[in-house]
């Protein structure tokens, strides 16, 4: 099978989408399927087989992700050329509505994948006064409904579609991470490195720094951790917008001595932050994909995190992590996953949930239901054909 993948996000760009993507053109590239990607220009990608980049520009106050500007006569050619049998959109915005437009004239099927809350980020729109929250779901409902079949990461993305009046068919298949090797002597490698001991109670925040993660929560936390443990440490590894905002507030809380900004790492090195650490931290209300809780799970750092429908059927297990209900809590609930991890070995069933979350059953939901897109056109097509045949006879009778 031949997938044309749109995305306005890839790499070079690093994010939960682009990660998410390569992921499962990797595992579908595994399992003898070529997968084409189309996306956008970027002056730090390098050329790659089988990527095609559309000519794009830095998109609105979101600087670091990109929009395309022209380029669907370009797609559907590339796209010919390739005969592919299959769009994957992953973006509502300009390479999602090339991949639409492609789709519609090869009459091919279309699957997209809904990965992010947009309710969570129109402030990025000229501070919400081009797109407000109330035409989200108007947007989305339009843009969904045009396509062949969703798929959503969780139950709370699907539910929330749902509300917003989607009715094309959507499917919760969760995003598949790509089971690490346990690193050696990795926490007497890395620590030295960020100025950390061995016996700091490291607690790890990985991902981009913007407002919408609510990464000032845990800072806000992270003095009474330090009450209780006064050689714990916060190391946060990523980039972006509010990086300045939380190293400011971090000199006004003056645990500066306590803190580390890392900054952006290459993807193929986030394990070693992972498993250095021992215990991850994340305040967001923004997740879809949950992709840092499962990486962190897998590499054997347990989770705390702010509760959501997703996360409560991940982790059962107190020795996977611990959720909060409330901001106030978070401190509480880090305070007891430290006791939690001093007084008991860690019991759990680790091979049947990392066959859960593995990149191949990822890839095997996601090629199951291509499948069974291709198999609904091929037989939508069929009964078609009897009524453009009696419309052609009308026609040449008239």
């Amino acid at each position: 099978m031949r997938i044309g993948m749109f995305t306005d996000s890839y790499f070079p760009q690093i994010s939960g989408v682009s990660t998410s993507i390569k992921i499962l053109k990797d595992e579908l590239e595994a399992r003898g399927h070529e997968v084409i990607i189309f996306t956008t220009t970027d002056p730090n990608a390098v050329e790659e087989k089988n990527i095609v980049r559309l000519t794009s520009i830095p998109f609105f106050s979101f600087k670091e992700r990109r929009i395309a500007v022209k380029g669907f006569s370009k797609a559907l050619k590339e796209a010919r050329k390739y005969q592919i049998d299959i769009i994957h959109t992953h973006t509502e915005f300009s390479l999602g509505l090339a991949g639409k437009y492609v789709a519609k004239v090869l009459d091919i099927p279309n699957i997209h994948t809904y990965h992010t809350m947009y309710e969570k980020y129109v402030h990025y729109f000229a501070k919400g006064k081009i797109i407000r929250k109330s035409d989200v779901g108007r947007l989305t409902r339009m843009f969904c409904n045009r396509t062949s079949g969703i798929i959503v990461p969780s139950q709370l993305m699907k539910d929330m579609l749902l509300e917003y009046g989607v009715k094309t068919e959507i499917r919760v298949i969760p995003t598949g991470i790509t089971i690490p090797a346990t690193i050696p002597n990795i926490r007497e490698t890395i620590r030295p490195q960020l100025g950390l001991d061995n016996n700091d109670l490291v607690l790890l925040s990985l991902s981009r720094l913007a407002f919408e993660k609510n990464l000032h929560k845990t800072i806000e936390a992270f003095p009474q951790v330090l009450q209780n443990y006064p050689h714990a440490k916060l190391v946060f590894v990523g980039d972006g917008p509010a990086r300045d905002s939380l190293e400011l507030m971090v000199q006004d809380y003056d645990i500066q001595d306590y803190v580390r900004f890392v900054g952006e790492v290459a993807y193929q090195d986030v394990p070693r932050y992972y498993q250095m650490a021992d215990i991850y931290v994340n305040a967001s209300e923004s997740e879809t994909q949950g992709l840092t809780y499962l990486e962190s799970i897998a590499n054997g750092c347990p989770v705390v995190a702010k509760r959501n429908d997703y996360l409560s059927e991940i982790i059962r297990n107190p020795a996977l992590g611990s959720l909060f209900e409330k901001d106030e809590d978070m401190a509480d609930h880090i305070i007891q996953m430290v006791q939690y991890l001093v007084s008991h070995d860690s019991q759990w069933d680790e091979e049947n949930l990392l066959r859960e979350i593995s990149a191949p059953t990822f890839s095997k939901r996601v090629l199951s239901y291509y499948r069974s897109a291709i198999e609904n056109e091929v037989f939508e097509t069929e009964i078609k054909k009897p009524i453009l045949k009696f419309r052609k006879f009308n026609q040449f009778n008239r």
